[in-house]
C-alpha cells in the first residue's frame, strides 16, 4: 500500500456540490488532494470531517470522481464523516497513461492507496475508515475488503460481482453485429496496446445495435442518473474497448467469504447491468454481512430511490464507524436532518 499525509499546497477549497440538486452552506468546503499510488498519483477530493470516521468512495466503471461520489459524499459529510473520493488512475484528475483503461488489479491497489492515505487524514481514527464503490468499483469492495481486516467498515452499491454473470446477461440486449464488431474491436485495441498504440475507445452506453459497452435500458438511464443537465461536462463517457474484455472475466464476489469487517450490500433486483443475484450471494456469504435488496436499476439510488439509500447507508456507517454515544447524537432529530 502506498502511504502519505496531505500536502498543504495540494489542498485547494470549493464549495460543495450537495446531494443530488440543494446547495451545503457556503461555509463548507472540500479539498483537492492527491496521493501516491504505484508509479503514478490519484486525484481525490477531501472532506474533513468531525467525528473521527472517514469514508474511502471510488465511482463506477469509467465514471469520474465527481459524478460516481457527489450525490453520496455530501450527506455523509453533512453527517460528520469525513470523506475522500477519488478518481481510478487513466481517468479523471489523476495520473496514469495511456489514458481511459480500467484495469481491475491496477483499480484495487488505488483503493487500497487512498484507504493508507485516508488513515493520516487529521481528524480521522484509523480504525474507523469504510470503504465505499458503486457498480464495478462496488465489485473492488469484495477483495480489497478481505484483504484488510482492520477496516471498520464497508459498502458495495449495486455492485457487479461477477463479471462473467454480467457480460452475458449484457448479450441479451445487444445486437449480434455489433457485438461482434464490439469483440473485434477489443482484440484489436488489446493488441495496439502491445505496440504502445492509443487505446480504441467505445460508448459506455448506447442504443441495441451501437458499438458500446452496455445497450441494455437500465444501462441507457447513465447519463440521466449521473450526469443530470450536463452538470459534469468533463466527464468522458467512454471507454479503451480492451477494458470491457478484461471486466467480463472479473469475478470479484468470489472473495467475499474472507471478508472480517461489516460489509452492507444495497442491491437492486431490476439490475441488467451488473445483476443483483450475484452480490446478493457475495454479501450473504461474509461473516457480518447484511444485504438488502431494493426494486430499481442499476441507478436507482441515483435517482428516485437515492434518499432511501442515503438512509440506509448512513445507519449502517453510524452503527460501525461510531461509537455509542456518538451514534445516539446523530440519530437525534436536528443532527438527522442530512439523511431525511
Amino acid at each position: 500500500m502506498a502511504t502519505g499525509n496531505a500536502d498543504p499546497a495540494d489542498l485547494q477549497p470549493t464549495s460543495l456540490t450537495s446531494g443530488r440538486d440543494a446547495a451545503l452552506p457556503a461555509s463548507a468546503e472540500r479539498r483537492k488532494v492527491r496521493f501516491r499510488s504505484g508509479d503514478t498519483t490519484c486525484a481525490a477530493w477531501h472532506y474533513p470531517g468531525t467525528n473521527g470516521g472517514c469514508v474511502v468512495m471510488a465511482p463506477g466503471f469509467a465514471v469520474t470522481k465527481e459524478p460516481g461520489t457527489d450525490p453520496f459524499a455530501t450527506p455523509f459529510h453533512e453527517a460528520g464523516f469525513t470523506v475522500l473520493a477519488f478518481d481510478f488512475r487513466r481517468f479523471g484528475e489523476s495520473g496514469g497513461q495511456p489514458r481511459q483503461i480500467a484495469r481491475p488489479g491496477e483499480q484495487r491497489a488505488d483503493l487500497q492507496a487512498a484507504i493508507a492515505f485516508a488513515r493520516t487524514l487529521p481528524g480521522v481514527d484509523p480504525t474507523r475508515v469504510a470503504i465505499w464503490g458503486f457498480s464495478l468499483a462496488g465489485g473492488h469492495v469484495f477483495p480489497v475488503a478481505s484483504r484488510d481486516p482492520d477496516l471498520g467498515a464497508a459498502i458495495a452499491l449495486s455492485a457487479n460481482a461477477d463479471g462473467q454473470a454480467a457480460s452475458r446477461n449484457a448479450m441479451r440486449y445487444q445486437a449480434p453485429l455489433a457485438l461482434l464488431r464490439l469483440t473485434g474491436r477489443g482484440l484489436l485495441d488489446a493488441l495496439g496496446g502491445l505496440c504502445g498504440r492509443e487505446p480504441l475507445l467505445v460508448p459506455l452506453a448506447r442504443e441495441r445495435g451501437t458499438v458500446a459497452v452496455f445497450a441494455a435500458p437500465g444501462a441507457l438511464k447513465g447519463d440521466e442518473a449521473l450526469n443530470p443537465g450536463n452538470r459534469y461536462p468533463d466527464w468522458q463517457q467512454a471507454v479503451a474497448a480492451r477494458s470491457a474484455l478484461r471486466v467480463s472475466f472479473y469475478r470479484p464476489g468470489r472473495v467475499a467469504a474472507r471478508v472480517e469487517c461489516p460489509l452492507l450490500v444495497l442491491a437492486y433486483d431490476q439490475d441488467d447491468a451488473a445483476l443483483a443475484g450475484p452480490a446478493v450471494r457475495a454479501g450473504n456469504q461474509a461473516a457480518l454481512g447484511e444485504v438488502v435488496r431494493l426494486p430499481g436499476g442499476h441507478y436507482e439510488p441515483y435517482m428516485d430511490g437515492h434518499e432511501q439509500a442515503v438512509v440506509l447507508q448512513l445507519s449502517f456507517l453510524r452503527r460501525h464507524l461510531l461509537d455509542g454515544s456518538q451514534a445516539s447524537a446523530a440519530q437525534s432529530p436536528a443532527s438527522s436532518a442530512a439523511a431525511r
